[in-house]
């Protein structure tokens, strides 16, 4: 039998989420509102550990709610990691602000706490401080809250937690998503869990939760007719998708710990990678597996791969090297830049073989 291509993170489904989608299918809730999309913000509300879920058509437009709800405008900056996903800073640009572009540490390969403080005092000096600090907790593990809090409760900056790759992680016991004022998620398909699409923004704050819903449903105001008294957004997400989520929610557990057992096999099969560190101060949900190479070889090592119908990706391209954000400011850059430029992601998928393990680590060793 020929070996299937092993991807990077597809989807994991089962014969639950399959059941509960026929299920609300043959309800008819099929559109933004219904039973499954409220049993679903339940759900993870309860997982995250906050009073508040709203879920919405992806985690790029729960960071954008969270922004708007930090009161983030025209002219403003707003500090956020540079090794993430576009996402995290394409969000600020559309509400016309600017992001500042802050290093990582090599600790966790999590934006680095002492540069957020340096800025914020540096800024608080001149008058100018960030209208918000976003973090990123990265392919799944947190980043180092106490020191990044006590940062921005000393300036009255808001945080907005970008935990889009970190359901099921913590940090000191507490759940990832529930730090600052909101925390946003993603079940894209390629994520710890997927709706397919989608994301959602989770808060303590009635406030902020209350503002979210009201946007993501165009600003509708509670009158009988069409009236808006703001711009809103179409960002809700489909109780068909919730339905999904649901069966994911509850396989999520089950997923986090095969993404460990990979991790886990990977490290000891392959001493001669550097695997990202795993912080003592938390518990990762493993989404990826990654890896530093030296040198040119996390190139070649990727090509490699795709020989043996294996993908592999590079690590995040850090945000102040990409020709859109090139006229931003940047607060170090030298850590992420070498993450990138030796990062590799291995297939990590929840639903990968032994096999598949086997072979990944085979085609490695060719080299």
């Amino acid at each position: 039998m020929t070996d299937t291509r092993i991807y990077l993170s597809p989807p994991d489904v089962s014969d639950l989420e399959r059941k509960l989608l026929l299920d609300a299918f043959d309800s008819n809730w099929v559109a933004p509102v219904g039973p499954d999309l409220d049993a679903f913000e339940e759900q993870v509300a309860e997982v995250v550990g906050v009073r508040h879920a709203v879920a919405l058509s992806s985690g790029t437009a729960a960071l954008h709610l969270a922004l708007i709800a930090a009161g983030v405008r025209r002219g403003d900056t707003v500090l956020v990691p540079s090794f993430t996903f576009a996402a995290t800073a394409n969000a600020v640009v559309y509400l016309g602000a600017r992001p500042v572009f802050v290093d990582s540490t090599p600790d966790s390969w999590n934006v680095d706490p002492a540069l957020v403080a340096e800025e914020l005092r540096a800024r608080a000096e001149r008058g100018q401080l960030p209208r918000a600090v976003i973090t990123v907790d990265m392919y799944g593990q947190c980043a180092d809250y106490d020191p990044l809090m006590e940062a921005c409760d000393r300036y009255g900056v808001p945080l907005i937690e970008d935990a889009a790759e970190a359901l099921g992680a913590s940090y000191r016991g507490q759940p990832a998503g529930s730090f600052g004022l909101a925390g946003v998620l993603s079940f894209n398909g390629n994520k710890i869990i997927t709706t397919g699409g989608g994301g959602m923004l989770v808060t303590d704050d009635g406030r902020v939760a209350k503002q979210a819903r009201h946007l993501s449903t165009q600003a509708r105001e509670p009158v009988p007719h069409y009236e808006h008294r703001t711009v809103g957004y179409n960002y809700r997400l489909s109780n068909l998708l919730a339905a999904v989520g649901r069966g994911q929610v509850q396989r999520l557990d089950q997923m986090i710990a095969a993404r460990k057992a990979t991790f886990e096999y990977y490290r000891a099969a392959l001493p001669e990678l550097t695997f990202m560190p795993v912080a003592g101060y938390g518990t990762p949900n493993y989404w990826l597996s990654c890896a530093l190479v030296d040198g040119d070889d996390r190139d070649r090592l990727i090509a490699r791969l795709a020989q043996h119908d294996i993908e592999a990706r590079p690590a995040w391209k850090p945000m102040h090297l990409q020709p859109v954000f090139q006229d931003c400011v940047v607060r170090g850059g030298g850590v992420s830049a070498d993450l990138f430029r030796r990062g590799v992601c291995l297939p990590s998928g929840s639903a990968l073989t032994e096999h598949d393990r086997e072979r990944v680590v085979g085609a490695i060793r060719e080299g």
